[in-house]
């Protein structure tokens, strides 16, 4: 059983986020899902761009920490998308954090990973929103670093594949994830 905090997307705490929360929920995990925004999640991604200008980019930091009160020092940091980035730039803060899932975007900077910190990433190949030579650049570095990284590209999917409610959606490489990230979380 592992404590994960679970970071939504730009497009903010949706049913997917919630759905993605009960079913590591139902695998025995403790999982948080805080509100990075404080206002309900919106429908497009342009909606959602907007509204974390609103917010502010420091305040959702601040808000993921904040979210980390109370939880116990190894707890997974895992997100979606933006929230992947919020994630890995909690790193910092958390040295003895037990993993880092990243869900549709990359996260963490080489300078605050730990040489054998569990790093899994699921992105779609090619994602609009992460340029393949940048996946290979942030790759070769979390290696270099001594990530103990797994990769899973999944071709022909959309950028929130996993997300029922967006036109990405893909059910079969969804499930194909899920199934990576549970034994992620229970091998760890």
């Amino acid at each position: 059983m592992r404590h994960v905090v679970l970071f939504h997307s730009v497009y903010g705490l949706r049913p997917a986020v919630l759905a993605a929360a009960d079913r590591l929920r139902a695998a025995g995990h403790r999982v948080h899902v805080p509100d990075l925004y404080g206002a309900p999640g919106v429908d497009t991604v342009e909606q959602g761009f907007a509204l974390l200008d609103r917010t502010g980019r420091q305040n959702v930091l601040d808000r993921a920490r904040a979210a980390l009160d109370g939880l116990p020092p190894e707890t997974v940091l895992a997100g979606f998308s933006m929230g992947a980035g919020v994630a890995g730039a909690l790193l910092a803060d958390c040295p003895d954090t037990a993993g880092l899932l990243l869900l549709h975007g990359t996260g963490a900077s080489p300078e605050t990973v730990r040489p054998g910190l569990p790093i899994q990433l699921h992105l779609a190949d090619p994602d609009a929103y992460e340029p393949p030579e940048e996946v290979d650049q942030w790759q070769r570095e979390m290696n270099s670093v001594g990530a103990d990284l797994a990769v899973h590209r999944y071709p022909g999917a959309g950028h929130l594949f996993t997300d029922p409610a967006v036109a990405d959606h893909d059910p079969a490489v969804a499930e194909l994830a899920w199934g990576r990230v549970l034994a992620f979380l229970t091998h760890r």
